[in-house]
């Protein structure tokens, strides 16, 4: 237990980062499950949709701790090839 006030402050900060951290990490495994359903069903243009819309949560999230920008960017380009091979099937 926190007994300083500058530790308790700590305490609140801390849950509060963990709270918009869990929040966005879960917003992006959404986008991903919602393209990966789209690729899973072979529908090319709901997936390229769902790829733009991870595009730029991953894109937009890289920017705060809760994501590395090469950690976006290696997700988005194994995306990309899931993508670029459903739309080559077709």
């Amino acid at each position: 237990m926190p007994n300083t006030a500058s530790a308790k402050k700590r305490v609140r900060q801390t849950e509060e980062r963990n709270a918009r951290n869990r929040w966005r990490r879960t917003r992006v495994k959404d986008a991903v499950k919602a393209f990966n359903t789209a690729v899973l069903a072979g529908d090319s243009k709901a997936a390229a949709e769902a790829y733009n819309k991870v595009s730029s949560l991953m894109d937009k999230f890289s920017h705060t701790p809760t994501m590395h920008k090469n950690t976006a960017a290696r997700r988005k380009s194994r995306l990309a090839k899931r993508l670029a091979g459903i739309t080559a099937k077709k």
